[in-house]
């Protein structure tokens, strides 16, 4: 699981700044929202543009130079308000009591990339501009590594690295990762699997929707088919298409004729149910995009109760997700922007007791990140 990353002169934070995943000493909700004392996720909120997205773009980031599918435009990452040339990240994960520190850095004017690798403290992989050395098996020195190449990459799908249990888990962890912006309804996904709502249906039929919509007392069904009848109507189309069903109506709704929110539910649910399954990192993305308050609290809650070696990383705009009942103190983060560039303001910091308000003192501006909009009717 992700334990702590670091990220300076990355996007809109110039100045180095730190995500802690650890638990701190608050014991609510320890049995559910935590395991091993890493947070099974975390929330960021604040104003629109404050960089809220960016802050788990850096996790992406991590997951699209190791795993993705195409070339990564580095420079395009660096602060476009910063003179410092050098973009900075580290990532810190803990796998089956193992610490695995990555550590990235690159030089925007010679553009040269830097990349470090430590297993419980101790080097396996270095690479120095176009030079790396090896050390998982056995010593290999490489010269001549690409310059926008993350040769880590290159390493793991040449050796998959045999003899590193550890290392390979940490590769399964990270590739089980989906990325899902559901203002966009776009998915990026880092297993060689179809996690599409079409292609869940296709495979798996809607058995799993259904049932997950019992176990959480939903009032509809749905089904995957040419045909659905209902009481007064029959529908037919060419192909096999969503429909809904209403319980005490029982009349076919077409997929297309549904609500924003009900169609974002479904497109999040087959990156949901594989996350929470398969452990892995689930980044959402304006997770508010549709949903009532009720049904993002109880997406949370159903996560954290339902995941073990899994975290939920998100942002939202809903302020009635700061509870904590439903989310530690240390599990929120508030985010702000000013002439420095992004800040990030963990809650934990103020120790608010378990009996206070949050999302009050959220709004009465004691963690911060909340916008100063202002009208004056003359």
């Amino acid at each position: 699981m992700l334990k702590s990353y670091e990220i300076n002169n990355f996007k809109s934070f110039k100045n180095v700044t730190k995500f802690d995943l650890e638990k701190t000493n608050y014991q609510m909700l320890s049995d559910i929202n935590t395991r091993n004392d890493i947070l099974k996720g975390v929330l960021f909120v604040g104003a629109n543009a404050s960089g809220k997205s960016n802050s788990i773009i850096a996790i992406r980031f991590l997951l699209d130079c190791l795993l993705g599918k195409s070339d990564i435009a580095i420079e395009s990452y660096i602060c476009l308000f910063s003179g410092n040339p050098i973009m900075e990240l580290k990532y810190n994960f803990v796998i089956d009591n193992n610490d695995i520190e990555y550590k990235i850095s690159y030089q925007r004017i010679d553009k040269k990339l830097n990349e470090d690798l430590l297993l419980n403290g101790k080097n396996v992989f270095s690479r120095d501009g176009s030079v790396a050395t090896v050390n998982i098996t056995e010593n290999i020195t490489y010269a001549d590594v690409p310059k926008n190449t993350f040769f880590l990459r290159d390493v793991y799908f040449n050796t998959k690295f045999r003899g590193s249990e550890p290392l390979q888990k940490w590769f399964e962890f990270l590739s089980n990762s989906v990325y899902l912006d559901l203002y966009k309804a776009r998915a990026i996904q880092y297993r060689d699997i179809d996690l599409s709502l079409k292609s869940y249906l296709e495979e798996k039929g809607a058995d799993g929707i259904n049932s997950f919509f019992d176990e959480c007392n939903f009032d509809q069904h749905i089904e995957y088919d040419k045909t659905s009848e209902g009481n007064l109507i029959s529908l037919r189309a060419p192909e096999k298409i969503i429909y809904f069903k209403r319980k005490g109506i029982d009349e076919p709704i077409p997929y297309v004729l549904e609500s924003l929110g009900n169609k974002n539910l479904l497109q999040l649910l087959p990156c949901f149910f594989h996350c929470i399954e398969n452990g892995g990192m689930l980044l959402l993305d304006e997770f508010s995009s549709g949903f009532h308050n009720d049904l993002e609290e109880l997406l949370i809650k159903y996560f954290m109760m339902k995941s073990c070696a899994s975290q939920l990383i998100f942002v939202s705009h809903s302020t009635n997700l700061l509870s904590n009942s439903l989310l530690r103190p240390d599990q929120i983060y508030a985010v702000d922007f000013d002439g420095n560039g992004s800040r990030i303001k963990r809650f934990s910091s103020e120790k608010p007791r378990a009996a206070q308000n949050l999302e009050k003192m959220y709004l009465g501006g004691v963690f911060n990140g909340v916008p100063k909009y202002e009208y004056s009717i003359k």
